[in-house]
């Protein structure tokens, strides 16, 4: 049984100080106690891992402003801590108004103890029985596999393998190739394997073959079932479902090795490394390629139609999910790459993808050992971009939220090479009294510049980007022209003009 924060409130070592839930907060005390600390440094969250009930006396948080208390909060609750416990006494007589509203909008159960009493007591007494719990887990992980282990022997297949372990955990259990097709799945009290349901946790658990990713092991727990013996029984059975992948249907090697291939080319390996593993995965070595990055909070749900984008757009690719972000890589025709680069991002430019998703498409690269680099270049280009921009630029109000790194050559290499003071000089010497009469009057003439130059100095076009009447638009020109010294068409400034409205962004 998982300890949770109910039991340590009845604990004894707690119930002395004499403990309030200060925060309604939904479910509060069921949730899951990792281990117990205390500290009374206030930048303390980087150092939690998340479930831990913290233990403060409070004689930091008197003497801190409302914002550094809040703050506190925020960080903490952003860690995933189960709950924060304050003491209150003449120091600090009762926990801070905007501290329980900040705890309250983040979710983050805050407790006062009332009644003063040696932390390391209640740290000592309720953390031996984390402890105690955590070796019995293990435990049961290892009496897990080892079952799994004789199934094994006796000839069984993935999916009387995932039987034991479905049986043990009362998890359902499915067993997934990188790509998503299901290998083996087994049900837990005889309910149908489907779509996960809103009372259900899922647990997802990584199994290496020969140190590459071949597998992953989704573990559905139902409301009220162990989540933590599920996990720690999915962790210790992964040698076993290994073996039972390389015995009954090992993962063919162009997979392996593009999986490989794609979790080298993201670290930024050796260009030697590359040069093994791409010809292994299917990439010619000198052969044009392009990278591709999405960021979002549905990239599995994303995974299969970026597949079929690439499988239709491109001779050979391979994609890679790594957390919340999504990688691929396309190799590109030799005799017309430009116009397969660009095919793939009209394509992309298509997709329906969720709200907060962005996809960037690496520039070309002249080679598998460019490829780092392709996607360096696309990483950056996410970094350059914000929501604001994004929703500037070409594909507004598609929803696709797909940039072109290309698009952004000039912010990328600014950004790479020129320091900040470099920058905000050109642009203060090209288009300083334009900045200086926008922040003045309000005026909007430093993005009017911007978009015009964007179009190709296209009036028409410019007008009807920024919803302007073309009169009102050239009206906009002339004081800009004034402010500039001129009409900078057919003169050199032209492209300094630009240079600067690009620098400006960043």
């Amino acid at each position: 049984m998982s300890l949770l924060l109910s039991d340590a409130f009845e604990h004894e070592s707690l119930k002395a100080t004499e403990p309030v839930l200060r925060t309604d907060v939904p479910e509060a005390l069921s949730r899951q106690l990792r281990w117990v600390h205390s500290s009374e440094v206030l930048d303390i969250a980087p150092l939690l891992r998340g479930g831990e009930l913290l233990l403060s006396g409070g004689q930091a948080l008197a003497l801190a402003s409302e914002e550094r208390r809040v703050d506190y909060v925020r960080q903490l609750a952003d860690r995933g801590i189960t709950a924060l416990a304050i003491e209150t006494g003449p120091l600090l007589p009762a926990i801070p108004e905007s501290m329980l509203d900040a705890g309250q909008d983040a979710g983050l159960p805050i407790i006062e103890l009332r009644k003063v009493v040696p932390f390391v007591g209640i740290m000592q007494a309720i953390n031996s029985l984390l402890v105690s719990e955590s070796v019995a887990l293990l435990q049961f992980g290892d009496e897990t596999s080892h079952a799994m282990a004789a199934e094994l022997a006796h000839g069984g297949g993935l999916d009387q393998l995932l039987a034991v372990l479905a049986s043990r955990t009362g998890a359902s259990a499915r067993l997934l190739s990188p790509s998503g097709i299901t290998l083996g799945s087994a049900t837990a009290q005889g309910a149908a394997l489907e779509t996960t349901s809103p009372s259900c946790s899922v647990t997802t658990v990584d199994v290496p073959v020969r140190g590459v990713l071949a597998a992953r092991l989704e573990l559905e727990v139902s409301d009220g079932g162990e989540t933590n013996r599920a996990r720690v029984a999915g962790e210790r059975c992964v040698d076993i479902l290994g073996l039972a992948l390389l015995q009954r249907m090992p993962p063919g090697l162009k997979e392996l090795a593009g999986i490989e291939l794609m979790r080298a080319i993201s670290s930024g390996t050796q260009s030697w490394r590359l040069q093994q593993l791409g010809p292994a995965s299917g990439f010619t070595a000198s052969g044009p390629v392009a990278a591709v990055v999405v960021r979002s909070p549905a990239s599995g749900q994303l995974r299969t139609e970026l597949d079929s984008i690439l499988h239709d757009a491109s001779p050979q690719s391979a994609s890679y999910a790594d957390n919340s972000e999504l990688i691929a890589l396309a190799a590109l025709a030799p005799s017309e790459a430009v116009a397969s680069r660009f095919s793939l991002v009209q394509a992309l430019k298509a997709l329906p993808v969720p709200d907060g998703s962005i996809i960037a498409v690496g520039p070309l690269a002249q080679g598998i050992g460019e490829a780092p680099w392709s996607m360096a270049e696309a990483r950056r280009t996410l970094e350059l971009m914000s929501s604001a921009a994004l929703g500037q630029g070409e594909g507004a109000g598609t929803g696709s939220g797909v940039v072109d790194a290309e698009d952004f050559a000039v912010e990328r290499l600014a950004e790479g090479s020129l320091d900040r003071t470099t920058r905000e000089g050109f642009v203060r010497r090209q288009l300083g009294a334009v900045v200086e009469h926008d922040e003045q009057r309000r005026s909007e003439l430093m993005r009017t510049l911007a978009v015009w130059l964007d179009t190709g100095c296209n009036t028409a076009q410019a007008a009807r980007e920024l919803h302007l009447e073309r009169q009102s638009m050239h009206h906009r020109l002339q004081r800009i022209f004034e402010l500039c010294g001129g009409d900078p068409r057919g003169t050199g400034r032209l492209a300094a003009l630009h240079l600067a409205t690009r620098l400006a962004r960043l």
